[in-house]
Formats: structure tokens, sequence, C-alpha cells
């Protein structure tokens, strides 16, 4: 059993339905639960999640994808003083965007084992407190 950080990117395929993407997101879902890993993200994501439903008007989906943010079977993070401490730190010596330094900082924080982006820069890359980072090409799970 882990835990998987996704980050926006694959919510949003998830949720939308992303002709390319989404049915691969759904299958690492699915494998996710056979194996009975755990999944997480930051409060942030349901913010840029959302944020995006909102623009669209599109307020059943909004509401469903609400209900998913505090469903049991999501661990949504928050951002704490020491979550910001550990932020500053990958500001400081990774060149990331303030947006993937939160994600990165939460996973930090959190411990988790594998963090999945569709951000192909951040593939590879090292930060303490999490295992392994991973985009969303690559065969895991």
């Amino acid at each position: 059993m882990s835990l998987v950080y996704w980050d926006s990117m694959l919510f949003i395929y998830f949720f939308e339905g992303h002709s390319e993407y989404g049915p691969r997101v759904s299958h690492l879902l699915s494998r996710m639960e056979t194996r009975g890993d755990n999944l997480c993200t930051s409060a942030f994501t349901a913010g840029e999640v959302l944020a995006g439903l909102h623009r669209a008007g599109d307020s059943d989906l909004t509401t469903r994808v609400e209900n998913f943010f505090y469903s049991e079977g999501l661990r949504v993070l928050d951002f704490r003083l020491s979550t910001a401490s550990r932020y500053a730190k990958i500001r400081s010596q990774l060149r990331v965007s303030p947006a993937d330094a939160i994600h990165l900082a939460s996973a930090s924080e959190a411990g988790v084992d594998l963090f999945l982006t569709h951000d192909r820069r951040l593939k590879g890359i090292f930060v303490t407190g999490i295992d392994f980072i991973a985009d969303l090409d690559t065969d895991l799970l």
C-alpha cells in the first residue's frame, strides 16, 4: 500500500473526461484502488480544479468534484507553516513554478511514496520526503 499524490492536471483529466488522458488516469485510479493505495493531494489542487469549473459555469460537475474532494477516499493535505518552510526550500533550490512548489511541498510534508504529474519537467527531480516523482506516461501501476 502506497501513498500517492496527484497534481491538478490528473484530476482535471479525470473529471473532464479528457479524450487522450482521461482513460489513463481512470486506469491509474482503478489500479490504485485494487492495490489498496491511498490517494492524496493538496487543498491547493482542489482550488485549481474548482476554479476552472467555476469559470466554465458547470454547476453540476462543480458539485460532484467538491463532493469528491470531501470524500473519505481522498486525503486532502493542508498547507501549514511547516509546509511553507518546505515550499521555501524547494523554491530556493529548484527551478519550479510557485504552483509546482506548493504541490511538491505538500507531498513532501505528507511523505508520499509516489508523486504523479503530467508536468514532464518535474519527472526525476529529487525532493526530500517524496520517494519517487513520475509523469503520467511512466508505466508504474
